[in-house]
């Protein structure tokens, strides 16, 4: 008998002149808003992993205002979003937003911050939310999340005789999300990869996943494909064993530290550099 597979296709392809525009699409945002870009990295496909070849840019980021902001009765819109074209989709939240969702151990925002796809970061005051984002993370409320995600993207892309192929993996990945936090391994990695090498134990399914993966990185994003039998099957069954806990409980962190978290970053920029070096503070890129 042939030993189980250790390796899951996983490919987080940036190309060269995209990643440029990218970077020059957030030294503009940061320029037209009078921003602060603490963070940009990339969501969707192309952080999980199994990116199609048409599968456009999900670009997220995360973004200080100047103090005068803070400092209003009304409430400022706290988002922003270019236009979406055939190959960007670029949105951000406004630092005190992301914090609030932090606090409540939102799951997109701490998949952000695990992205293995950065294009910028000030290190210091990111590597500053992830800790603080450790001790706010909540499995009630990230089960609750992965399974509802599972059980609506199953409920309706994969009931056809016939189903758009990323859709499967759309399903799979909060049910293995939950599979992980079950068995006791703490918060879901963002990559597909590191769930599924920890979470499928038979040989036969994890074959047919990479069989599928292999499919959906070559095809277009609207590709259709008839039921792949042990993956349908899999999924059903998970779909019926799992079930929500109601009582969705609190992270156990201060809130109080995310105050001073936001109000350290706030009044700690150097405002003369804000002004003057737009896009040439120290920041980390990654590949």
């Amino acid at each position: 008998m042939e030993s189980r597979p250790t390796e899951v296709l996983c490919q987080h392809p940036i190309e060269d002149g995209v990643r440029a525009r990218v970077l020059e699409a957030l030294l503009q945002i940061e320029k037209a808003h009078d921003v602060r870009i603490l963070f940009a990295c990339e969501s969707g496909s192309r952080g999980w992993g199994f990116a199609s070849p048409d599968s456009d840019y999900d670009v997220r980021f995360i973004y200080v205002q100047r103090l005068p902001w803070y400092l209003r009765v009304e409430m400022q819109r706290d988002v922003i979003e270019l236009p979406i074209d055939r190959v960007l989709d670029v949105n951000g939240w406004e630092l005190r937003k992301a914090l609030r969702l932090m606090r409540k151990s939102n799951p997109t925002l701490l998949e952000w911050l695990d992205s293995p796809v950065i294009y910028r970061q000030d290190s210091a005051w990111v590597d500053r939310m992830r800790g603080l984002s450790t001790r706010f993370f909540s499995n009630l409320r990230a089960r609750h999340h992965y399974y509802a995600m599972a059980k609506k993207n199953y409920r309706e892309h994969l009931l056809g005789e016939e189903v758009r192929l990323k859709k499967y993996l759309y399903v799979l990945r909060p049910i293995l999300a939950v599979h992980w936090i079950d068995a006791g391994l703490g918060r879901p990695p963002m990559r597909f990869a590191d769930l599924a090498r920890q979470t499928v134990h038979e040989e036969d399914l994890l074959d047919e996943i990479n069989r599928l993966l292999v499919v959906k990185v070559r095809s277009r994003e609207a590709q259709l494909g008839p039921r792949w039998p042990l993956i349908h099957q899999f999924i059903t069954t998970a779909l019926e064993r799992v079930e929500l806990d109601p009582d969705i409980q609190e992270p156990a962190g201060d809130p109080q530290e995310l105050d001073a978290f936001l109000l350290e970053v706030v009044t700690g920029m150097d405002q003369h550099r804000w002004t003057s070096t737009h896009g040439k503070r120290n920041r980390k890129e990654i590949t």
